[in-house]
């Protein structure tokens, strides 16, 4: 039996392997829990499309608040997406406003903004 030994080519991404699980750590939300709040699986999407594009235009660090995984729903396997707190409330914030769960989100935010500036 032969010992196998990681090739040098694995090292280098070493480093942002541990990145990515470390960020992970602190991604405790799945696009796919917005089912719960009404949005259909399109609506999360385009609101997760949205929600990057804010934090590319913003500079922030999209890894640290946004990885793609494969969640299982109903016996289902679909693509999901795992989100930090922050990315999570960017998802919603950037979500279908008709729906009230999103609106309500959009009046809090701002309510408590507007309170701790004044």
């Amino acid at each position: 039996m032969e010992i196998a030994i990681y090739a040098k080519a694995y090292r280098p991404d070493s480093i942002d392997n541990f990145i990515d699980f470390y960020n992970s750590l602190h991604m405790r939300y799945l696009a796919s829990d917005l089912l719960n709040e009404g949005l259909t699986p399109k609506q999360i999407s385009d609101a997760v499309v949205r929600a990057i594009n804010v934090a590319k235009s913003s500079r922030m660090s999209i890894r640290e608040h946004f990885k793609p995984v494969f969640s299982s729903i109903n016996n289902e396997i679909i693509s999901d997406c795992k989100l930090s707190r922050l990315g999570y409330c960017l998802v919603l914030m950037n979500a279908e406003t008709k729906l009230s769960a999103v609106g309500d989100f959009q009046i809090d935010v701002l309510k408590k903004y507007l309170d701790t500036t004044s």
